[in-house]
């Protein structure tokens, strides 16, 4: 039997301009593609008809039938534990290497470990490579060493870094060679060839996996020229199309963070902050684990949340009395997005008016929204909190009425998800600001001394 390379899909998905499958299309061997859906992911989904699950499968099949009728190849999908699959795929096929772009998350560092010692023990070669993020870690460092924890600063020796390597115009590894592939939309025809010929392969439905398909309609995975140019004017008005709402296609990498950071460097340096965003909070979560559970800064954690479920629960049905807050809860309940300005109101709401712990949020986000991703939507909600790098400073406590008369002053979001409002039928405020605002300098203060 003759040995192959297998390439390991996972939130990279898509043949153009993706570093690990570049690498395992050098390697000499033939390519077999593969993705696997993680039961110890998606066992602990509660909805069966979870958007991001019908978006995936529809995903790797577009990948799959791309491979078969392109490249005379297929893809191995597999439903399962990952250790589980690959026990049986070393015992299947002739693995002679493996290839995979690395992910930064606590699960997937220690699955991928997992897995890489099977692979080694197998006799197999496991390799990584950057491909989620444009700068991880070590390559954004302070002139004295050491990685930022504040954003500013990392932001310009991020932005310095990318300059130079634009100038250079090189992948991290010097690689000329590769400039061209990850330019083109699709493999060219040299490194198409590398890919293992074989008949299509089986792939599990979503029923098969206790799923079915969602009503939510996924964004768009394309943006025009004149959104991004002018991002800098609309992004704060929920109420227009003012943002990319590429987030969801970031996250599983159906569209390079490469190639978006690329054009919005030469376009919109506010977009383009919020791509240096997405590396920073990246880096936090790999060099900081911890913050997955607890907060950032450490004193944080003795913050004495009231924890009220009556409260939480009307925050996240949306009836707060606070028609911001609670048309950005409607908003996130009924399409699995959420407009980035409200996101901030209705987590500060949360943390600081209801004295809710920030987890509580971050879970309830983590269920709904299209894009979650754990590194970004983490440090949102520990900025909300005060918890986090470059948090906002816990006396500072937004004023939802404040914040709605400036980004909708005409009530044009409000009424599009709260109908009732002004009417006798929408709810009187939980709480009042001025004694929310006192309680909660007083509760953070007795925490922080």
């Amino acid at each position: 039997m003759q040995k192959i390379a297998l390439f390991w899909f996972r939130r990279d998905l898509r043949l153009q301009d993706n570093a690990g499958l570049y690498h395992a299309l050098k390697s000499g061997l033939p390519v077999l593609p593969l993705f696997i859906f993680d039961r110890n992911i998606l066992d602990d989904l509660d909805d069966r008809e979870d958007a991001r699950v019908a978006f995936l499968h529809e995903r790797v099949g577009h990948l799959k039938s791309a491979l078969e009728e392109g490249y005379g190849s297929s893809m191995l999908v597999r439903y399962g534990y990952p250790e589980e699959v690959w026990k049986a795929l070393l015992d299947e096929y002739e693995v002679g290497q493996v290839y995979t772009n690395r992910d930064y998350e606590p699960y997937a560092k220690k699955r991928d470990g997992s897995v890489a010692q099977l692979v080694e023990d197998a006799g197999a070669g496991f390799h990584h490579f950057k491909d989620h993020v444009i700068f991880e870690a070590e390559e954004v460092q302070k002139k004295a060493g050491g990685t930022y924890t504040v954003f500013t600063p990392y932001s310009r020796t991020w932005k310095s870094k990318l300059k130079e390597r634009m100038s250079s115009f090189q992948t991290e590894d010097g690689d000329q060679e590769a400039v061209s592939y990850y330019l083109k939309p699709y493999p060219t025809l040299k490194y198409a060839k590398a890919f293992a010929t074989a008949a299509p392969l089986p792939m599990p439905s979503l029923s098969d996996m206790g799923f079915a398909p969602s009503a939510i309609e996924i964004p768009s995975a394309t943006v025009s020229r004149k959104l991004i140019k002018h991002y800098d004017q609309t992004r704060d008005i929920p109420s227009i199309n003012g943002t990319s709402r590429l987030g969801i296609h970031f996250r599983f990498g159906t569209i390079s963070i490469r190639q978006k950071a690329w054009r919005a460097s030469k376009l919109n340096e506010t977009f383009l902050n919020e791509l240096i965003w997405r590396d920073f909070y990246a880096q936090i979560l790999d060099e900081n684990p911890h913050v997955a559970n607890r907060s950032f800064r450490e004193a944080y954690d003795h913050i004495e949340w009231r924890n009220d479920e009556t409260e939480f629960k009307k925050w996240c049905e949306g009836k707060t009395g606070y028609p911001i807050v609670d048309a950005g809860m409607r908003e996130l309940n009924q399409t699995g997005y959420m407009h980035n300005r409200v996101r901030m109101i209705t987590a500060s709401f949360l943390t600081k008016h209801l004295l809710i712990d920030w987890r509580w949020g971050e879970a309830y986000f983590a269920k709904k929204l299209l894009d979650y991703d754990l590194a970004s939507n983490n440090g949102g909600w520990q900025w909300a909190a005060g918890s986090g790098t470059d948090a906002a400073p816990y006396f500072r406590v937004f004023n939802p009425t404040a914040q709605q008369q400036k980004f909708d002053k005409e009530y044009k979001y409000i009424k599009q998800w709260v109908p009732e409002f002004g009417t006798s039928r929408y709810p009187k405020p939980i709480v009042d600001h001025k004694i929310a605002r006192e309680r909660c300098l007083e509760t953070y203060k007795a925490a922080l001394g």
